[in-house]
This record gives C-alpha cells, sequence and structure tokens, in this order.
C-alpha cells in the first residue's frame, strides 16, 4: 500500500484496502441523491467487474427533506448491504454533513457542495475536496444536473469506479434526450476532480 501525506494535513493519502468501499451520498430531496447512488451502484455492478449493495434513507418529507443514499462496492460478496463507517462521503446540504461527517473513517475523503455546505467541524484525520457542483450545473442551464457533476468528482476523486463505467451507468438511467447534457454535467465535475487531485498530490510533495 502507498501513502502520501499533505502538508499541514496530518493525515496520509492512502490506497485503498481491498475488500468493500463504502459511500455514503447525502443532502435533501429534489437533488437526485437517489438517482446518485443508483447510478453510482449500477457503474459498479453492471459496467465493471464488482459487486453492489445499494439502500436508501428519506427524512419526514419526499422533497425538500433529508435524504441518503448508501452504496457498497466490493469485488466479493457483500453479507452486510448497509454502511456503517463510510470510506467516502458525498455532501449537497449543510444538514447531510452535519448528520453524517462523524460516520466517515479516518483518513477518509469528504466531497462537498462549496456553494451548499459550510465545513464547521474541522477534522484533521480525514481528506477534503470542495466544488461548485450546482454551479457548474447552473452554467450547463439546468440546475437539476448537479449531481451528476458531483458523480464525475465522484469519479476522480475516489476511483471508485472508472471514468468509463460511470459514463455508461449515467447514459443507462438518464431519460432519453438529456444524454449530452448529463454528459457535459458528468466531464465538467471529472475535470474539476481531476484537478483538486492534481492539487492535492503538489501539496504532498512540497
Amino acid at each position: 500500500m502507498s501513502a502520501k501525506k499533505a502538508k499541514g494535513a496530518g493525515v496520509e493519502m492512502e490506497d485503498e484496502d481491498n475488500g468493500d468501499i463504502e459511500v455514503l451520498l447525502g443532502g435533501f430531496g429534489g437533488q437526485g441523491i437517489i438517482l446518485s447512488g443508483l447510478i453510482l451502484g449500477k457503474a459498479a455492478s453492471l459496467f465493471s467487474d464488482k459487486r453492489s449493495a445499494f439502500t436508501q434513507s428519506y427524512g419526514p418529507e419526499a422533497r425538500g427533506g433529508s435524504c441518503s443514499a448508501n452504496v457498497i462496492i466490493s469485488d466479493d460478496e457483500i453479507d452486510y448491504p448497509y454502511v456503517t463507517e463510510p470510506h467516502h462521503v458525498i455532501f449537497m446540504s449543510q444538514g447531510a454533513y452535519e448528520k453524517y461527517v462523524t460516520n466517515l473513517r479516518p483518513n477518509g475523503k469528504l466531497l462537498y457542495d462549496e456553494d451548499l455546505v459550510e465545513l464547521k467541524y474541522r477534522r484533521n484525520d480525514i481528506h477534503r475536496f470542495g466544488i461548485p457542483a450546482t454551479r457548474l450545473a447552473e452554467g450547463l442551464g439546468r440546475r437539476i444536473v448537479a449531481n451528476i457533476v458531483m458523480l464525475g468528482f465522484l469519479t476522480a476523486v475516489t476511483k471508485v469506479v472508472d471514468y468509463d463505467a460511470m459514463k455508461s451507468a449515467i447514459l443507462d438511467t438518464v431519460p432519453p434526450g438529456t444524454e449530452d447534457l448529463n454528459l457535459k454535467a458528468y466531464n465538467a465535475g471529472y475535470d474539476h476532480g481531476v484537478k483538486s487531485i492534481e492539487h492535492h498530490e503538489k501539496q504532498a510533495k512540497d
């Protein structure tokens, strides 16, 4: 296992261990959080040589209330389908961040929408990656594809599935006629993620 230490971070960036990878996505109803979890699971199980388990949770209100998607990805059979200590968390609302950030395991990756989440809790044992996902989606003309922007970002930063697997899962899932828009959103998030990783690794070398 290789390890890198980011300057001033006090935490090493390690390659993933073999075994189950737990991912939690959180936000509020209407952001496409549940759809994102479904797409991630499909990318792993249908378009990669992996297995996945997907569960979801809603707050009191379907639209506007809190919701989360939980995905486990593994090379082997998955014995327990629920996320308990995620390797990666993706937050698109302040409420989701405050509710779930303490569940993120040490050395885990926290991905968040910079315009919707304020990092109030300064954990020194995790890696933080921000992206203006909603703003990028608005720049494409449709705020609703912010979740697809975030999936691109997730793919680049975490590498839980590869670029082509996630792309295929997105195109297999989104409504007919929206493929071009969603692909642009995916690429916008992926490109931002590549730059974020390059910046993170540069800090590790300094």
